[in-house]
């Protein structure tokens, strides 16, 4: 079993697991979906566990992560490859996708550097004007939280974030600084009906929402 594998099974419990499911399901049902799009080629970036993959809707479905364990939790129709972030546009192919989506991911990466690495997979396998869906901690209003887990050592905010993104060729389509709680364990409500109303009111994440959402766009 890889360092990966361990440190995942270790925080992320088969209840916890279940729970996750359920609460992406709300997520990308009242929102993401609409904002991904029908009928797209979405890829998407660090699985993990692959609660986005198994509630998003899409004509093609990728995903990519450098744990082996993750191809287990992918539906069977879901392209998977077993590979870095900063190395995966040859296997998945140039200008072939139009969304990259990647969630709680980017704090992972070492360096600024491994970022910019980052930056130029997603924009050599997106369409001209396919879209890079970002939604991280944002270190703004999350604070000494960030460190809580072991494996954080890139601290981002949406400013950075949006310049980071700017620097690498992307334009900037939207920004929003505060979207959902830091964690499931937060103060996120637990149930459907609670999630989707919360995602109705955006006046709500306000004072909940400590991470961001960014919609980068590769031009046309």
């Amino acid at each position: 079993m890889s360092e990966l594998s361990k440190l995942y099974q270790f925080r992320f419990k088969e209840a916890d697991r279940v729970g996750k499911i359920a609460i992406w399901k709300t997520i990308c049902d009242y929102y993401l979906q609409d904002k991904i799009g029908h009928d797209k080629v979405v890829l998407d970036l660090a699985s993990g566990y692959g609660e986005f993959s198994q509630n998003i809707s899409a004509s093609r479905q990728i995903a990519v992560d450098l744990n082996p364990d993750a191809r287990a939790m992918l539906p069977e129709h879901v392209e998977f490859h077993n590979l870095s972030a900063t190395q995966f546009s040859s296997a998945v192919g140039e200008n072939s996708v139009d969304v990259v989506f990647t969630s709680n991911f980017l704090e992972h990466l070492l360096t600024k550097p491994d970022l910019d690495l980052v930056f130029a997979e997603v924009l050599k396998v997106l369409k001209p004007g396919g879209r890079f869906v970002v939604l991280g901690p944002n270190i703004k209003y999350v604070g000494q939280d960030y460190w809580d887990f072991y494996d954080h050592y890139l601290p981002l905010s949406h400013l950075s974030l949006e310049e980071g993104l700017i620097q690498s060729g992307f334009e900037v389509a939207e920004i929003i600084p505060r979207f959902l709680p830091y964690s499931t364990r937060s103060a996120l409500p637990q149930t459907s009906l609670l999630i989707a109303a919360y995602l109705k009111l955006p006046f709500a994440w306000k004072f909940l929402g400590k991470q961001f959402l960014i919609t980068g766009r590769k031009p046309d």
